[in-house]
């Protein structure tokens, strides 16, 4: 039997409501339709659907069944069409979205050496902190730095970055050095508009999770902004390594609270659907994870 011709059968069957429209679609006789299905429900030892002279309907196992048979389908699928995408030239319009201080820092050397690879691809980059909507903005491609929820796109992780609470040693010889994060709310605080907990921070701690509410002097919506001010010695960001790293490395800011962690983040470049997807989408997230691969800034 062959197994990949018999779910597509069913499945078939389950769509047209008929084995006769069924065999229509598929280009098959009806007897060879209803042979597959039969088979099929031998293989599995239960009945698939439920006939009768006027209508077909499924079983309860056959309800179930169809599910998967569906997932089984689109995956061979899939793997039938990335074997032709391979042998495809990158060609044409690559939309893409990037966040704005990593964007500038650790993706701007990326556009150049990806085009001298794919020369026939034209390049669209946006440099946006906001979470754009990608089926909705035409976006192909978004590099993403969160912890992100389920969702139907599509996620390949890049790398990580560790969040990092820290000053400069001038900030903190004015106004203390704290030693537990409940303390936060005594201090001066640069917050970034688009962290998801918003002035609710929480760490994990030798204690467990400890939460604080911090009350920010200078709030942003950009990293390199908040950045900035510490460096002036307004007071703590919570920032990660790839933007604050160098600064820990040479002292021109402290990590504070090193036995409260913060969040650590995924880097992601996200796509709308894994279905029809273009060799140039494919070519640039190859591209991204193997840039990526060596780290690019000190944890």
């Amino acid at each position: 039997m062959d197994r990949f011709l018999a779910l597509r059968s069913f499945t078939e069957v389950v769509d047209a409501g008929s084995f006769v429209a069924a065999a229509d679609r598929l280009g098959l006789s009806k007897a060879a339709v209803s042979r597959h299905v039969a088979e099929l429900e031998a293989q599995l030892g239960v009945r698939l659907l439920h006939r009768t002279t006027r209508k077909l309907s499924l079983t309860e196992d056959g309800e179930v069944f169809q599910v998967r048979a569906r997932q089984l389908l689109a995956d061979l699928e899939e793997a039938e069409a990335e074997l032709t995408r391979r042998s495809r030239e990158a060609v044409g319009l690559l939309r893409v979205n990037v966040p704005v201080s990593f964007g500038i820092r650790h993706l701007a050397e990326v556009w150049g050496a990806f085009r001298r690879a794919h020369p026939k691809v034209a390049l669209e980059v946006n440099l946006s902190d906001r979470i754009a909507d990608l089926a909705e903005e035409g976006i192909d491609v978004a590099v993403r730095i969160a912890r992100l929820p389920a969702s139907t796109l599509v996620t390949r992780t890049l790398a990580s970055t560790r969040v990092v609470l820290c000053a400069s040693p001038q900030y903190l010889r004015r106004a203390g050095r704290p030693r537990h994060p409940s303390e936060l709310a005594k201090h001066d605080v640069i917050a970034y508009s688009y962290w998801s907990d918003r002035d609710e921070w929480e760490f994990a701690g030798p204690e467990g999770a400890v939460q604080v509410r911090t009350h920010p002097c200078i709030r942003s919506n950009n990293g390199d902004v908040c950045r900035a001010a510490a460096l002036q010695h307004q007071g703590l960001i919570a920032q990660p390594t790839f933007l604050v790293g160098e600064d820990l490395r040479a002292g021109r800011l402290v990590e504070v609270l090193p036995k409260y962690r913060l969040p650590t983040l995924g880097i992601h470049a996200v796509y709308p659907s894994r279905k029809h997807l273009t060799p140039r989408v494919r070519r640039l997230v190859d591209f991204l994870a193997e840039w990526f691969r060596q780290p690019r800034w000190p944890e």
